[in-house]
Formats: structure tokens, C-alpha cells, sequence
């Protein structure tokens, strides 16, 4: 589906729900793809939720607090362990479709939920702190942290689930690059995947904030049928940055650590992507790595 964007419609504010336990949410209608639903959710202490997947793979990736999930695919008992999402690791869990679950909040928690369009079945998979591996990008003032949690390659159909950490005055998804032409080369190997992505932002102070500008080039299908953008946006604590196409690098002012939990989902199970040309000279110009990252002690 076309969507003329810009800086007003890439950003969906938190309570844009009607139900309070919702913190912000992402329908597919209102992004304007047919790929990504997301919720940010509350679940107090003993309270439940319960949901069926239906045709529909999902990624629950708890923020803060402890849970437990029973479903008809497994139960799992106190997923979660860290504060916040600035003081540790996280738990998360795929379940395929067709999956009826129930969530039970064994403290108050605030948990992610991510959903694609899937038809295949994979098996359902707790993935644990242990599990995730941290990536250290970048380098110099675009240093970052990365939690890979259904990275390229984890057995499911379409979603992909990493954290990223920006410390102050730092960039991320920099050099800016996209995913929205897929592109195969001669041999097949794949050059360019089309992605559809959100960023969810948590900032470690509340009156913090993230810049993001998403923009369109010749190459991205929207530009080419006459509705590109260029839009910078400002993000603050459960915003949702929508990225339908186009270019999208991040910045976060001095004395401010800024998380985005980025869910993508599209043609490939895949984070294949290209550099804007006019700027991916930028990684071979790295002196040193930023020392305050990572931003917690990890393994």
C-alpha cells in the first residue's frame, strides 16, 4: 500500500490507545504496511492478559519486571529479571501462529509485543539473557550497543528483534542506510532486503529525547513513484519511529543514553541493507570505540 509520509505520520505518540494497559501502540492500517503490528504493554502484579496469535508470529520481549506465560505451545515461568531496560539484559519469546497464551504478572512488568504475518510453523523458543549476543558497532562517536534477540538466521519466518543502546552525543543506524529495494545479484545472493521497521525509544532521563532523520532516495519505490520525504522527527520516552522506507540514522543529545527496541519484518528473515553513498565513507574513518559502551556489564 502507498502512504504519502512525513515528520507528523512517522511518529506514533504513547496513549494513542484506548485501553490503559496499552503504552503505545502500532496497528498495521495506521503505519500503512501490511507487515509490523507492535504494542508496548503494562501488566501489574498478578493481573493477566491473554491472546491468540492467530495467522500471525510473535516476539514478547519483556522490558521490565517479571512475568509468566502459559500457552498451548509451553509454559514459561519467571521471564524477565532486569529493572529497566538500561540496567541489563533481556528475556524474550517467539511463539508461531496459531498460538494461544495467557500472561500473568508475577511483578509489575512492562513487556513488548511484535507481530508479522507468518504461515509456517516454528517451534515456540524462551530466548534468555545467555542467549542474546552484544554487538559493539561503530566506532568513535557512532559507537552503540546492540542486543541481538531474533536476529537473521533464528528459526522463524519474518520477524527480527535487536535492542540498541546510543549513549550521549553519539550516533546510531549511522552510516545512514535503508532496506526498502530488495535487490538479488547475478549469482542470488541477496543485495538489498525490503524491510518495514519501527524503533520504540526509551530514554534513561524523562525529559530526554532522540533525533531520527528517515529519508528517501531515487532508488526507494516511494521516491519513485513521486512521494518521497525527508523528515527529521523528534523522539521522546514510548515513541514509535515508523520506517516504511528510506534512510534512517539516529542521534542522541549529550548527557542522554537513548534505547529503541527495532522490530523489521518484510521479504527476508534477513538485515541486508544498503549505505547512502554519501556517507559510508564514514566507516573507515574510525579512530577508537567508545568506552562507555557497553552500557552495563555483559558477558
Amino acid at each position: 500500500m502507498l502512504k504519502q509520509y512525513n515528520a507528523q505520520s512517522l511518529v506514533i505518540h504513547p496513549h494513542n490507545s484506548p485501553n490503559p494497559d496499552v503504552i503505545v501502540e502500532v496497528l498495521p492500517e495506521a503505519a500503512g504496511w501490511d507487515t509490523i503490528t507492535f504494542q508496548a504493554r503494562r501488566l501489574l502484579k498478578n493481573q493477566e492478559w491473554s491472546f491468540n496469535t492467530v495467522g500471525q508470529e510473535m516476539a514478547l520481549v519483556v522490558l521490565s519486571g517479571s512475568l509468566q506465560i502459559k500457552s498451548d505451545k509451553g509454559d514459561w515461568d519467571k521471564i524477565g529479571l532486569r529493572d529497566q531496560v538500561f540496567s541489563g539484559l533481556p528475556y524474550a519469546l517467539y511463539l508461531p501462529p496459531a498460538t494461544a497464551l495467557t500472561a500473568s504478572g508475577l511483578t509489575d512488568c512492562e513487556f513488548a509485543v511484535a507481530l508479522a504475518p507468518a504461515e509456517q510453523q516454528y517451534p515456540a523458543r524462551l530466548i534468555t539473557p545467555q542467549e542474546v549476543t552484544v554487538e559493539i558497532r561503530g566506532g568513535d562517536n557512532t559507537t552503540r550497543q546492540i542486543n541481538n534477540i531474533i536476529p537473521p538466521g533464528f528459526p522463524c519466518q519474518r520477524l527480527v528483534v535487536v535492542e540498541v543502546y546510543t549513549p550521549g552525543g553519539n550516533w546510531s543506524s549511522y552510516p545512514p542506510h535503508k532496506h526498502d529495494n530488495r535487490r538479488v545479484a547475478e549469482d542470488g545472493t541477496l543485495l538489498e532486503a525490503d524491510l518495514d521497521e519501527i524503533y520504540y525509544y526509551k530514554i534513561d532521563r524523562p525529559e530526554g529525547y532522540a533525533i531520527q532523520r528517515i529519508y528517501t532516495d531515487e532508488s526507494s519505490p516511494l521516491q519513485q513513484a513521486g512521494m518521497g520525504f525527508d523528515a527529521p522527527v523528534l523522539l521522546k520516552d514510548n515513541c514509535v519511529a515508523l520506517v516504511p522506507e528510506g534512510y534512517h540514522p539516529v542521534t542522541s543529545p549529550p548527557g542522554y543514553t537513548t534505547y529503541y527496541l527495532n522490530i523489521l519484518a518484510g521479504s527476508d528473515q534477513n538485515l541486508t541493507s544498503k549505505d547512502d553513498p554519501n556517507f559510508a565513507w564514514v566507516k573507515d574513518s574510525y579512530q577508537s570505540r567508545d568506552a562507555r559502551i557497553p552500557i552495563y556489564p555483559v558477558q
